[in-house]
């Protein structure tokens, strides 16, 4: 009998993996031990927290522009322009006397980051609509990958000094650039390319149906996002956790994200559709969120873990492939680019509410709220019908 046959990967998508990997391997190398270096300048814990959310600002102003500019001139050179930007972003941080200028690389990071949403547009331009859910899982694994390597990397660089983790970031980001000049293939197609005179018609991003999709990424990514800012101190009260069995944790739940985009997805995808997937996953992080605020024993900590990082590793790619899917070919960037936005405003708005919620009204309260947001966008999913996807195709034509 003749071997099964695996499908290949579209030419150019191991690189664009690779290219994305690397940048979140920066970024793993930065983020754990930012807050420790900016106390070196005097700031305070409210300074800590208003410079990540720089961060997230500038990347939800920017995500759109970048990839209305892909779409315009392509995603190869806002990929390389990008990776350039955080280089830069982490050498001034490396080298920063102030605490302003740690304020401006974490901005100019942040919004060279936003060429996530350029890279996920690379993908679909690359990859026919069946397997568009799957290569964006595997590129979403390529975000766990890099947050497993990056503070490894960074904790080694340490021992060379405060600054070294920084630079070494700004090398692997220039490094990262140069390679993608070299080999990254153009995945935008001449003809697709946008004429200068569109840029200014961005009416289709007002859809009913693209309207919900970023309704339902803002609330999972907020709902996400308040777990993310608040389980160190949920697990000290309730587990007695330390801060390295808390980072375990979060490599477990890490983990688990990897192997579900990574494994899972394609063949999830395959047997019930990205939309079936990603109400299906806004259910399960539910579930998980309720679970995990009613969690007093291990076993019940470690299943709500499971179903978030089960739910979680769904939505993601699906709801993904599913704008990409109602987005015109020649404007796919740019509204990828307005999903982003919408997630990164949701990462400032998340812990946020998440930490008030904490001190003011519970240790569990952040979860069973986030459980009711997640709850919410799980029936506006489930209410689009087959006749307003149709609907929405026509109008697209």
């Amino acid at each position: 009998m003749a071997k099964k046959q695996r499908t290949p990967m579209p030419p150019g998508f191991w690189i664009i993996w690779t290219t994305v990997a690397l940048d979140l391997v920066g970024f793993g190398i930065v983020a754990p031990i930012l807050g420790r270096y900016a106390e070196r300048f005097g700031a305070s814990g409210l300074d800590v927290g208003l410079m990540f959310a720089s961060f997230s600002i500038a990347q939800m102003v920017f995500a759109p522009i970048l990839g209305r500019l892909s779409d315009r001139i392509g995603r190869k050179p806002v990929i390389i322009i990008s990776l350039l930007g955080t280089a830069v972003g982490s050498f001034i941080t490396g080298a920063a006397g102030a605490l302003w200028v740690l304020f401006l690389g974490r901005i100019i990071d942040g919004a060279s980051g936003a060429s996530v949403a350029v890279a996920q547009g690379a993908i679909t331009d690359i990859a026919p609509p069946e397997r568009r859910a799957q290569l964006l899982g595997m590129l979403g694994a390529a975000f766990g990958v890099g947050f497993v390597l990056g503070p490894a990397v960074g904790g080694l660089a340490a021992l060379g000094g405060p600054h070294v983790p920084f630079y070494v970031a700004g090398v692997v980001a220039a490094i990262n650039a140069i390679a993608a000049m070299i080999r990254l293939p153009e995945t935008r197609k001449p003809h697709a390319l946008q004429a200068p005179d569109k840029l200014n018609t961005p009416q289709y991003l007002r859809s009913p149906l693209l309207t919900r999709y970023a309704i339902a990424g803002f609330v999972s990514v907020t709902a996400f996002a308040g777990f993310e800012t608040t389980f160190s101190l949920f697990g000290e009260r309730r587990f007695g956790l330390t801060e390295g069995s808390t980072a375990g944790v979060f490599l477990l739940v890490g983990l688990m994200l990897v192997a579900v985009q990574g494994g899972a997805i394609g063949t999830l995808t395959r047997r019930w559709g990205s939309r079936t997937l990603l109400w299906v996953g806004l259910g399960v992080v539910s579930v998980g969120l309720l679970a995990l605020g009613a969690s007093t024993v291990w076993p019940t900590l470690i299943v709500s873990l499971a179903l978030l990082a089960f739910g979680q590793g769904v939505a993601s790619p699906s709801i993904t492939a599913l704008v990409a899917d109602a987005s015109p070919l020649d404007r796919r960037g740019e509204a990828l680019g307005y999903q982003q936005s919408v997630g990164a405003f949701a990462r400032v708005v998340g812990p946020i509410m998440a930490g008030a919620m904490f001190d003011h009204v519970g240790v569990a309260a952040p979860y069973i709220a986030g459980a009711g947001l997640s709850a919410i966008a799980c029936v506006l999913i489930r209410a689009i019908s087959t006749e307003s996807l149709s609907t929405h195709q026509q109008h697209q034509q």
